[in-house]
């Protein structure tokens, strides 16, 4: 059903874009790289938070954690993360296939600038199976994201810390 919702997304808003099935599971930012042949920081990995009475989808980098601080700034809460059954239920899609595309509801949803450095990016599809391949600007446009900074730095210069 997850899928169908992203598909049926798709052909109303941007028939151009193809879902990409892959026999492998794609349910985690390493597996999804693997399966789609990109290095995992251009996997955009959706997460679903909490902050007080606001629950959003935050959209960033494989590679990038939450910045709880820089999210607390933000939105003047610390966020929580959603638990799996709460997240199936609130998007629709399972853990792993969490995208910002298809959801039974609106939800906000954040884009974190961790992403503009790709030309392409590679969301999940509502399946733990199932991706798109799209532009950081044309995503965040297709799920009215606004962008944001939440995510955390690199290590600063100088931390020899492997």
């Amino acid at each position: 059903m997850s899928l169908e919702s992203v598909r049926a997304f798709f052909a109303a808003h941007a028939p151009d874009i193809q879902i990409v099935v892959t026999e492998e599971s794609s349910a985690t930012v390493p597996l999804a790289a693997a399966a789609h042949g990109v290095a995992p920081e251009q996997i955009a990995k959706t997460i679903c938070v909490r902050a007080g009475e606001m629950t959003a989808l935050v959209v960033m980098s494989g590679t990038i954690r939450l910045d709880n601080r820089k999210f607390r700034d933000r939105f003047g809460a610390k966020p929580r993360m959603l638990g799996g059954d709460e997240v199936t239920a609130l998007t629709g899609h399972p853990v792993g296939g969490v995208c910002p595309f298809g959801l039974p509801s609106p939800i906000p949803v954040y884009c974190d600038v961790s992403l503009k450095k790709f030309p392409e990016v590679v969301p999940a599809a509502g399946a733990i199976n199932a991706a798109v391949r799209i532009g950081p600007a044309r995503m965040a446009e297709l799920a009215g994201a606004a962008w944001v900074d939440v995510g955390q730095d690199s290590a600063p210069a100088g931390d020899t810390a492997a």
